[in-house]
């Protein structure tokens, strides 16, 4: 690489990752402009990060790819528009970070990006708080729902739809299975204890076996096991009725009603217990709609619809998009991930050390393809809903 034609600075990025130390190719002094057909002739083909910076330093971009030198280049010489086209109008300078893989490339492009907040990047604004269902970890464990996950060693289910459904929930696991509902003070019973909600560490010595075998059974439930729940409850209603105890048996009658409630959702894979998300998603000129669904117990439970406008391949704003998803604390991973045959697969999977899997035939494809035709109408509405704004200013 000729220093003297492209005054190419050689330091050291310090990253808070588990990589090595990348090296930092920086390209700076003159305008992009003046000097892009002798810059592009030393760009590497190799992995790594990419930055833009305007006149004053400030960054406007950072990108990931397998090969720089295309990347790169391709910004300079190919014909832009929209979103790509203001960045490229505003580039005066541009850094190159390598790695030694693809995949490092993609961890530090979310390290960068989430420390340096971009204007053209696509951030991840979370607007939908999701709810979540929380079993603390205490010496007297209780139930409460939550927008936060921490690691505190608690157990988190979720997300929920909303939030009534998952009040119904908690109420409902809480007359079942009851855990700790007071401060868990040994001394004058609680309200609760006396009705049935609170498993009583108030009134007596409750033992961690007894906490871990209601845990158990709530975690049971939570994870489909809708059947067992009903049969306790059904066979504590006869046990009522023999012991003519009326009032309380119908008080279990209404329970099955709530149960009917709280566990009827859009089932897509009835016999299906597994945890997973699904993505798609549909672009053009620059706009990207994605639909993300949320599967729980063989349902869907939970939907994330966004559309964006973007810089550069699709393709790395997916995959950077759901480096973020998943790397945001109050996300959680699922067991796998389902995702159209334009990502790497085998990228993601490594990167959110979870599986991911392009499915090609079945039920799990036909919802793929229903997600990708609704992102397109979510997409042809933003767009019909731009061309409107713009007549409206002429």
């Amino acid at each position: 690489m000729n220093s003297a034609d492209t005054s190419v600075i050689f330091t050291k990025a310090m990253v808070q990752s588990k990589m090595k130390e990348p090296v930092v190719v920086c390209f700076g002094g003159v305008a992009v402009e003046a000097k892009l057909k002798q810059k592009l002739k030393t760009l590497p083909e190799l992995p790594g990060c990419y930055i833009y910076r305007d006149k004053k330093g400030a960054i406007l971009y950072i990108g990931k790819s397998k090969n720089l030198k295309q990347r790169v280049k391709s910004y300079f010489t190919k014909k832009q528009m929209g979103k790509t086209a203001r960045l490229v109008h505003n580039i005066y300078d541009f850094e190159l970070i390598i790695t030694d893989t693809e995949q490092e490339a993609l961890m530090l492009e979310m390290t960068l990006i989430m420390k340096y907040q971009p204007p053209f990047n696509v951030m991840l604004k979370d607007e939908i708080q999701y709810i979540y269902l929380k079993i603390t970890n205490e010496k007297n464990p209780h139930l409460e729902l939550t927008k936060e996950i921490a690691k505190d060693g608690a157990h988190y289910f979720g997300p929920y739809a909303s939030r009534y459904k998952a009040e119904e929930t908690l109420e409902l696991l809480q007359k079942i299975y009851p855990l700790c509902h007071c401060n868990g003070k040994k001394g004058r019973p609680c309200f609760y204890y006396h009705i049935g909600m609170c498993i009583g560490p108030c009134a007596r010595d409750v033992t961690k076996e007894e906490y871990e075998a209601q845990i158990n059974k709530i975690t049971n439930f939570l994870n489909g096991g809708y059947r067992d729940v009903r049969n306790d409850i059904e066979a504590r209603m006869h046990r009522q009725i023999e012991n003519l105890e009326f009032e309380r048996a119908k008080e279990n009658h209404e329970m099955l009603h709530v149960l009917e409630r709280v566990t009827e959702k859009k089932k897509v894979w009835p016999r299906d217990f597994y945890h997973r998300n699904l993505i798609n998603f549909v672009e053009h000129d620059q706009f990207c709609a994605i639909q993300l669904v949320f599967v729980r117990n063989g349902a869907i439970v939970g939907r994330s619809s966004k559309v964006f406008e973007f810089v550069g391949e699709v393709n790395d704003m997916i995959e950077s998009f759901l480096m973020a998803f998943y790397n945001h604390p109050n996300h959680l991973r699922p067991k796998e991930l389902l995702v159209p045959d334009q990502l790497d697969a085998k990228l993601l999977a490594r990167s959110l050390d979870i599986k991911v899997r392009i499915p090609k035939k079945g039920e799990k494809k036909i919802l793929l393809e229903q997600l990708q035709k609704d992102a397109q109408i979510v997409l042809d509405a933003h767009l019909k809903m731009l061309h409107y704004a713009e007549q409206k200013d002429e």
